[in-house]
């Protein structure tokens, strides 16, 4: 037991953390009671501060947490930490590639969404012309010849009029028009 007690005050200095947060073993030495970084980087997360003091520095990291107030530094050093394993990860983008891509993801859901609404516009539309062509009264007319045939459809015994003859074909280009589509919303 006192072999652990001694063991413990030679790593950590004796204080409030008994044994070195992740920056003092990083740094090899001693972790003191009053250690800024101790109670953000503790020892069993060593890869999220390594990757901190790649990106910024162990004197730049300890000079920005000790100028906020005490209720602020927790946020300040896991969004350092993000940002430094972002970096780490794409020296060249770091967390912007992330957010690039993700709002690439948004852009292309959102254009997906618009072919969607307008594919069911289309099918809503086309339900309802279909419905005006039945409930329009049938008239039978005497075997048509070649010509009416071909306008009709390939009915012979339906005779359909223009009007309905226009309705049953719709232009998809005319409700896939995506050219003013705002992206920016």
């Amino acid at each position: 037991m006192e072999m652990q007690a001694e063991k413990d005050h030679l790593e950590g200095g004796g204080g409030s953390y008994p044994k070195r947060c992740a920056a003092c073993k990083y740094l090899r030495r001693r972790c003191a009671h009053d250690c800024v970084l101790a109670p953000y980087f503790p020892a069993s997360h060593p890869h999220r501060y390594a990757c901190m003091h790649r990106v910024f520095g162990a004197s730049n990291v300890a000079r920005l947490l000790q100028s906020l107030p005490v209720e602020e530094r927790g946020k300040a050093a896991e969004t350092l930490a993000m940002e430094a394993q972002w970096r780490v990860g794409d020296p060249v983008y770091g967390c912007t590639g992330i957010i690039n891509s993700l709002l690439e993801e948004i852009l292309a859901a959102q254009c997906e969404l618009a072919r969607t609404r307008a594919q069911l516009d289309m099918v809503a539309a086309h339900g309802a012309q279909l419905q005006l062509v039945q409930e329009a009264p049938v008239h039978l007319a005497p075997p048509p010849a070649a010509h009416s045939l071909q306008r009709a459809g390939g009915h012979p015994h339906v005779a359909v009029s223009p009007r309905q003859e226009e309705a049953l074909f719709l232009d998809p280009d005319e409700f896939l028009d995506l050219d003013g589509f705002d992206r920016s919303s």
